[in-house]
């Protein structure tokens, strides 16, 4: 599968194109402004894109009106078309957000509902109730997301629903050669109909990606041979930036060990999660880590652990942002792209994560850990990488045996001598791969 050996750049087109957040009617042809950034884009080493909603919605993306149409707000069809042949053109992979847990007020079958009632062909397509009231006072109740009423819930068991959805899936691969999908709330949606859509994509696309929005609990339930390829590594998103705030790195290889140890009661082993350091839901990591000096690392920890990397599109060069300013404040949009130390620090992870086969597939072993170090192997039978952290201010020695004398930084292609111990300066990271 291409994905688990690729780099992702996550964009909130909404807010990346800097349309405004009710939708206005008025056709702009933002989503061009995509095309700008390609050279950024691939100079940071992505070599696929996670699009957040685009289709035409009410508000922010996620309260869909039209599953086939781009939000007039962000432009055309034919514009995105456009950008998704140059995208293809350029090697980078295109990954929609599948928002199929619920619509907008403004969807065509709802809107049908609020205006026929019993008689309208469309009222078994949700949960409604004549006899109550919403929100909106519109004489029915209906179940909306978590009690949101701005997001009607849709009824993914009525057949009527899936086709509506899968046909409309059919015309991005047909039309766009989009590779993937993200499915937005995934832990909500209905089972059946994510082992129903898993089916269709394979028969639509080879290696059609599947990757879903999950929080906590048992991300199996969901990611199998039956369902969902990925899912998104809540766990150690919290885990990742917690450790370097509480300088205890005990916490994110206690999550790894369990996700991905080599005991075999362990979860996820072999499998592929998408794993961040923040997104458009959360902080900016630069806002959210409390040592500036930890941002490197961070990316490192990302870069070098099991799973697919994620870069949240302004976050590569630092970007600062807190969730308590509201969303808008962290889907801003930005009139040309910065590359600075960060970003070219996080190209040559990138670079190194996407050369490595036992980056992308190899067994995760923890090999030194103390509260301000880890270092933990990713190992395959063809090669063996060593991942090393040192999150102190100051310089760190680790003795244990390395199984090898020498290794090479996948990173800077600089050599490392195990003789005498692993010197680690303060602040820093490696991808020592080993040579015998």
């Amino acid at each position: 599968m291409w994905a688990y050996e690729s780099v992702f750049y996550q964009i909130y087109p909404l807010g990346f194109c800097g349309a405004p957040f009710e939708n206005d009617g008025n056709l702009e042809h933002r989503i061009l402004k995509v095309l700008d950034w390609i050279p950024h884009i691939k100079k940071l080493g992505a070599n696929a894109i996670y699009f957040s909603p685009i289709f035409e919605s009410d508000t922010h993306g996620y309260n869909t009106r039209d599953y086939k149409t781009i939000d007039v707000r962000l432009g055309t069809n034919d514009d995105f078309k456009k950008v998704c042949t140059t995208l293809h053109e350029e090697d980078i992979k295109i990954v929609l957000d599948g928002v199929f847990n619920h619509v907008g007020r403004g969807f065509f079958a709802f809107k049908d509902v609020l205006e026929k009632r019993e008689q309208s062909p469309y009222k078994d397509w949700f949960f409604i109730d004549f006899n109550g009231n919403s929100n909106y006072n519109d004489g029915l109740w209906y179940e909306g997301w978590e009690g949101n009423f701005d997001l009607v819930k849709i009824n993914l068991r009525h057949p009527d629903v899936k086709n509506h959805i899968f046909e409309s899936i059919r015309l991005w691969v047909n039309e766009f050669d989009i590779d993937g999908l993200r499915l937005d709330v995934a832990y909500c949606l209905d089972n059946d109909f994510v082992r129903e859509l898993r089916s269709f994509c394979d028969s639509l696309k080879p290696d059609f990606f599947l990757v879903g929005e999950m929080l906590h609990g048992d991300y199996n339930q969901k990611m199998n041979d039956a369902m969902l390829h990925s899912v998104t590594n809540y766990e150690c998103y919290k885990g990742l930036f917690s450790s370097f705030n509480s300088m205890n790195m005990f916490e994110i290889v206690h999550s790894l060990l369990r996700q991905f140890g080599p005991e075999n009661w362990t979860l996820y082993k072999g499998k592929h999660l998408l794993c961040f350091v923040d997104n458009h839901d959360v902080s900016r990591i630069a806002s959210n880590l409390t040592n500036e000096a930890h941002l490197p690392l961070i990316y490192a920890l990302c870069f070098g652990m099991p799973g697919i990397p994620c870069v949240y599109y302004g976050s590569e060069w630092g970007a600062k942002a807190h969730k308590s300013e509201g969303d808008p404040a962290l889907r801003v949009s930005f009139d040309a792209p910065i590359e600075n130390e960060l970003f070219d620090w996080i190209s040559k992870l990138a670079a190194a994560k996407k050369k490595s086969f036992a980056l992308n597939y190899g067994d995760f072993r923890s090999v030194v850990l103390t509260n301000k170090q880890c270092i933990f192997e990713r190992k395959t039978d063809a090669e063996r990488v060593l991942v090393a952290i040192n999150a102190d201010s100051a310089p760190y020695t680790a003795y244990f045996d390395a199984g090898c004398a020498k290794a090479v930084d996948l990173i800077t292609g600089n050599e490392f001598d195990f003789a005498g111990g692993s010197d680690l300066p303060p602040y820093s990271a490696y991808f020592l791969r080993c040579e015998n």
